[in-house]
């Protein structure tokens, strides 16, 4: 009878293990979860940066607005605010995304402290672009250099805890970012999107392998495309895919209409 007992119990606890098992292989091979279909942002995101945007002419419906509302320039030991100083004009529906352009800059021969004083305060800043009108996520702007990317890491996950949970946290990634240097990888972001225009020395290779039907490597970087009106690209893009357009003149109705030629969708 003890015997038995003690069987019992071993397969009672085996049971558990493997019940506790298959709960965390499950949970391992879950799909991240992905804030920004939760906010039924539109599929193409048009960028409005620092200029006079009138953008009331876009269908809400299929297009957002990722405007940029600040630039922060890490300097010394400061942190130099520039507002938006353009106007922004869209109809009352329109989706927004809240654009902030970060850039170091060299005092006395030197580069940003980049302490946490300066982290903090990039993080206030940040939190109350939440706060303009129709803003549903945020986005960070940020062509880090290697000295810089661990203080980009920090902040952005400072970013994400003191976000709602249902807020998408979104960054521009470096194309070379998502090919070959991937240390995006674990971000605490929804996405990093690949700027596939402006990719300097490594434009054509970039180009080659997406025209190729090869995809970027990082995860992150497999959520958007980032892209240049004016730069067509001879590559399939992926439906389920957001689309980022940057438009190096303001936005206009003709625009919009030459999109899917150029996207080839």
């Amino acid at each position: 009878m003890r015997r038995s007992a003690a069987i019992r119990r071993s397969l009672s606890l085996l049971l558990a293990a493997l019940l506790l098992f298959v709960f965390l292989a499950c949970r391992a091979r879950a799909p991240a979860r992905n804030r920004a279909d939760e906010k039924e942002l539109p599929h193409i995101i048009l960028w409005a940066w620092e200029r006079p945007e009138n953008l009331e002419f876009i269908d809400p419906r299929r297009f957002g607005v990722a405007f940029l509302a600040q630039t922060l320039v890490l300097s010394g030991e400061e942190v130099v605010f520039n507002p938006r100083r353009q106007p922004l004009k869209v109809a009352p529906q329109t989706k927004l995304i809240a654009v902030t352009r970060i850039e170091s800059q060299k005092t006395t021969g030197k580069r940003a402290s980049l302490s946490p004083g300066q982290r903090q305060r990039l993080v206030t800043l940040i939190l109350k672009t939440r706060e303009l009108p129709n803003v549903l996520a945020i986005q960070i702007d940020f062509d880090v250099v290697t000295s810089e990317r661990e203080f980009y890491r920090a902040l952005l996950g400072d970013l994400r805890s003191q976000l709602p949970d249902e807020v998408p946290l979104s960054m521009t990634a470096l194309a070379s970012f998502c090919v070959g240097d991937r240390w995006v990888s674990g971000l605490p972001v929804d996405e990093a999107v690949p700027m596939i225009f402006r990719m300097g020395t490594d434009d054509q290779p970039i180009k080659n392998l997406l025209a190729g039907g090869n995809d970027f490597k990082e995860p992150l970087c497999r959520k958007s495309y980032g892209i240049a009106l004016d730069e067509p690209l001879q590559m399939k893009f992926v439906d389920s895919r957001r689309l980022y357009v940057f438009n190096v003149r303001p936005w206009t109705l003709k625009d919009l209409e030459s999109l899917p030629e150029r996207i080839q969708k």
